[in-house]
């Protein structure tokens, strides 16, 4: 059967009580904590208050990794359950994680050495889920591996694998696989108030985004995992909280795959500033970034600023034999962390020195929240979570399941399966062109330079609850992150293929294509 909002939100109306556990975030730690409680078996409702990773788990640098900028700052343990979890994401869901290589180039001769041992210790502390060994490149293999790498001073290099991915269909898959073990998710519904018996949660008041209607759901857990709005919700159990999170933001830019020439990617270990710098292929263009800047506002559609813009390109221009410029840059985008608040004393403007290591605590009210961390680890996150849920609510005691389990659209994949987009829907690629087969208007292109096909449209609304162009344009098929232009092009075809869809008038379709036009124009460098 397809997914429906509307049957689901129905749903809910008829059966607001007796849920073992109802999650607050639709991010890669909420959707892993429905897919875990629902496959143990639990009744599970998902609550997303905007769309399924509208926010940081869509605004990624796109990598399943261990962060060997971590290992530089000693945090070993981190390092070690993010590699093992890398290993685990690269086997459930091979559709969508990658073996990459990454370089990190070397222009003095000692640093060969130094950074070949950093990554051995890297490769061991992966252990039996390693997806392969780091080796010292001469000046010639970096090269073959980055043709546009700038070869003045160049000496050789090291290559390590880290995984990459597209972490919104990551997300949008979660949010199937959860659908089919038995969970309710739903979009575009926001949690207003927490209910209390006696001062202890029990349920959530929810605001229907879409059509203003309210209704309320009890469970006997209730779990926060708002990512950077995690505050929010704290804030309506306890009237005087204290902030436990405080915002970083992390600003990407996409420019033409040319500007690395290969499929290598390039890891700059230390910048002037003390940041990492990575320059990533990513479904045929380049991601530069990122940037770890310090905020005082967590809000949906975060900017880029000035700084952050010149820092990327600078940096990245002393490594490219062809430097970028504003006007390569096909999209901007920015993503804020929710990370840890700093403790007493230390210096808040320094925010890449906070650890990104998750934090799992509960309320006197028995409100569960889950914090911090990044994609990685999103699965090891939802277990703990699950754990302490079942723990602390009395729920049956029932083992994870989510080590082996294989998500949505599992299909092996290989590198030059990759090289057309519609490889990201993995085992659903198939049902996609039988609905190409069947209307043959729908097997046309959206944009003349992108494989998007109006099939993958009606798929979205069908099957991954988009409702919207911006959904389908931002987190479907990803054209407003790989270019912000073209995809304003492509807005008009959508709309007309959606509105098909749900019978919406012409009032529909220009106050859409309206809303989707402001919204690209904000990931366009002027």
């Amino acid at each position: 059967m397809p997914i429906s909002r509307k049957e689901n939100i129905q749903f809910l109306k008829n059966h607001p009580d007796d849920w073992d556990l109802i999650v607050i975030g639709g991010g890669a730690t909420g959707l892993g904590a429905a897919v875990d409680a629902a496959a143990r078996g639990f009744k599970t409702v998902l609550l997303e208050q905007s769309d399924f990773a509208k926010s940081t788990s869509s605004r990624s640098t796109k990598l399943v990794h261990g962060g060997v900028r971590y290992l530089q700052q000693g945090d070993v343990k981190l390092v070690r359950e993010a590699l093992h979890e890398r290993g685990r994401m690269a086997r459930n869901a091979p559709h969508l994680v990658k073996n990459q290589k990454f370089i990190i180039t070397n222009r003095r001769h000692w640093e060969q050495p130094f950074y070949s041992l950093g990554l051995k210790v890297y490769d061991m502390l992966a252990g039996g889920l390693n997806i392969g060994r780091s080796k010292i490149y001469s000046k010639k293999k970096v090269v073959d591996g980055i043709p546009q790498i700038k070869q003045d001073g160049l000496v050789g290099g090291v290559m390590y694998y880290d995984g990459q991915f597209d972490d919104a269909r990551m997300a949008i898959n979660l949010m199937q696989t959860a659908t089919e073990k038995g969970a309710t998710l739903v979009n575009y519904t926001k949690v207003t108030e927490l209910t209390k018996d006696n001062g202890k949660v029990v349920g959530v008041k929810v605001e229907d985004s879409l059509d203003g209607e309210t209704f309320s759901l009890k469970g006997k857990a209730i779990i926060n995992a708002t990512g950077i709005f995690v505050d929010e919700v704290l804030s309506m159990d306890v009237k005087d909280h204290k902030a436990t999170v405080r915002p970083s933001q992390g600003v990407h830019l996409i420019v033409d795959g040319s500007f690395l020439g290969g499929n290598d990617a390039i890891m700059v270990p230390k910048t002037p500033d003390g940041r990492v710098l990575f320059c990533v292929p990513w479904h045929n263009k380049v991601i530069l970034g990122t940037t770890d800047t310090p905020l005082t506002e967590f809000i949906l559609e975060p900017r880029p600023l000035e700084e952050e813009i010149d820092f990327i390109l600078e940096t990245a221009g002393q490594y490219l034999a062809k430097k970028p410029e504003r006007k390569d840059v096909l999209s901007a985008y920015a993503g804020l962390r929710p990370l840890a608040a700093p403790k007493e004393g230390a210096d808040p403007n320094k925010t890449k020195e906070i650890s990104r290591s998750h934090k799992l605590f509960i309320n006197d009210s028995g409100l569960i929240t889950i914090t911090g961390g990044k994609w990685t680890t999103y699965r090891q996150m939802a277990e703990e979570t699950i754990d302490l849920a079942i723990s602390k609510a009395g729920l049956p005691q029932k083992p994870c399941v989510t080590r082996e389990m294989k998500i949505h659209g599992y299909k092996p994949t290989t590198d030059s399966e990759r090289q057309d987009w519609i490889y990201v829907y993995g085992s659903d690629a198939e049902k996609i062109q039988a609905l190409a087969n069947e209307k043959p208007e729908l097997a046309e292109k959206i944009h003349p330079n992108f494989e998007f096909t109006g099939a993958e449209v009606v798929w979205a609304a069908r099957e991954e609850m988009a409702t919207s162009v911006e959904d389908v344009l931002a987190r479907r098929i990803r054209g407003l992150f790989l270019d912000a232009r073209a995809s304003k092009e492509m807005a008009y075809k959508v709309a007309d293929i959606l509105a098909q869809e749900w019978d919406k008038n012409e009032a529909w379709k220009t106050q859409q294509i309206s809303e989707y036009m402001a919204l690209a124009d904000g990931y366009i460098l002027d």
